[in-house]
């Protein structure tokens, strides 16, 4: 970015004639021609994303059973679903087989 050096303001691009110049709303304009900037990276300088299979489950876990399996331990968590006034919903999910169920208790 380039600042104005009279009052300090962002500088835009602007055309002047057939040249593209950088001006401020103060009447400011750079004497320099603008000339794009590129910059070349390589696929090989940008740092590769690792893909985690696994599911970190970071939940608080309870005492729950789950219709679908029988287990009785499953994560939960908590969304205000309805109006501000009204109490959250609580949500949980099987530890084993991953179903997602809501309880209205």
């Amino acid at each position: 970015m380039l600042f104005c050096p009279k009052c300090s303001a962002l500088l835009v691009p602007k055309k002047d004639g057939n040249r593209k110049i950088m001006a401020c709303s103060c009447g400011y304009k750079s004497e320099h021609e603008m000339t794009p900037r590129l910059s070349e990276k390589s696929a090989a300088d940008v740092a590769e994303i690792e893909v985690v299979e696994k599911e970190i489950e970071t939940l608080p876990e309870t005492q729950a059973d789950c219709s679908e399996c029988g287990n009785d331990i499953a994560y939960f968590w908590l969304a205000q679903t309805r109006a501000g006034d009204e109490p959250e919903t609580k949500f949980l999910r099987c530890k084993k087989c991953r179903h997602t169920w809501r309880d209205y208790s």
